[in-house]
């Protein structure tokens, strides 16, 4: 038995396939199934179930995987007891909106390398719902979503939050003849974020609250565009407060009434419930101390 055997198991157990679990350990499929086979035979009994389309977890498997389990973490303490001074080593796959890309990334993937040099970060930047999937299936390690988390096997911190405000730019306002989001909206184009995405909750909430329906909705998957076409005068919309502020100083949006009535968005660190390895609480100690949704350079 050794620990790559474990560790090749433990991944297996906890991603959603072996094709995932091969990518975390670096590792062929080919590989990955040999390492356990391997400690199948060392253990004596089956650990995983291959008779069906895919492997699931024998009796056996699911009575050893806390055992297994908290050997790796074991194993992790020694490293980290041995070395202090070079922090944790490995791979970290961080999950995104690209809101967090946009503001305060640049800023986290410095602090990791300072504080864990042998840590390699792996940032990946999606709509909420794809970034929990993915963290329920193992493929991402921690996320930082908004909004609470929907699935029971996720664990939540919150962080941070964003508020939010109505903007337009004065040609499209001199067009429309109004400043009132809730004239606008049956009349003129929202830009939006896709449903699935964070602030299109913000959205929901305050449609819901004035009994408002959207007319025309023009949706994009990128922060950056839907800022680009407001200044351009494309539509109006809402964008966090804090880069209306800037585009306001820059003399190229409008802050519109009814923005203080726009919710605030909270953020929260999740991971999986069953995972409880040193990472874990080291990324979510970092997050909180860099976490910041202010206007990027480009926009101040």
């Amino acid at each position: 038995m050794t620990l790559k055997q474990l560790e090749a198991f433990y991944w297996a157990a906890m991603c959603v396939n072996f094709t995932v679990a091969a990518e975390r350990v670096h590792l062929s499929v080919s590989s990955l199934s040999k390492r356990i086979a391997e400690l199948e035979a060392s253990l004596g009994v089956e650990l995983f179930d291959r008779s069906g389309r895919s492997a699931e977890l024998t009796a056996h498997g699911e009575q050893m995987l806390p055992q297994i389990r908290a050997l790796l973490h074991a194993a992790a303490d020694l490293q980290q007891s041995a070395g202090p001074l070079h922090g944790l080593i490995g791979r970290c796959r961080i999950g995104f909106g690209e809101l967090s890309g946009l503001t305060w990334l640049p800023k986290l993937v410095r602090e990791v390398s300072a504080r864990h040099p042998g840590l390699l970060l792996e940032p990946y930047v999606d709509i909420g719902q794809v970034l929990e999937q993915r963290l329920h299936d193992g493929e991402l390690d921690i996320a930082v979503l908004a909004g609470p988390s929907t699935r029971s096997s996720l664990a939540a911190e919150r962080v941070s939050q964003v508020d939010f405000a109505w903007v337009a730019s004065q040609s499209f306002l001199d067009m429309a003849g109004t400043d009132d989001p809730r004239v606008l909206m049956g009349e003129h184009t929202l830009l939006t974020l896709p449903v699935g995405a964070g602030g299109t909750r913000v959205l929901d909430q305050w449609l819901a609250h004035r009994g408002l329906m959207v007319g025309r909705r023009l949706m994009c998957n990128s922060w950056g565009a839907v800022v680009g076409m407001l200044v351009e005068g494309i539509g109006f919309g809402f964008v966090p407060r804090q880069w209306a502020d800037a585009l306001v100083e820059r003399g190229a949006l409008r802050i519109l009434p009814d923005s203080d009535a726009l919710e605030p968005l909270h953020y929260a660190v999740q991971w999986r419930r069953d995972d409880t390895r040193p990472l874990i609480s080291a990324m979510r100690d970092i997050v909180r101390g860099v976490i910041d949704f202010k206007a990027p350079r480009c926009m101040v």
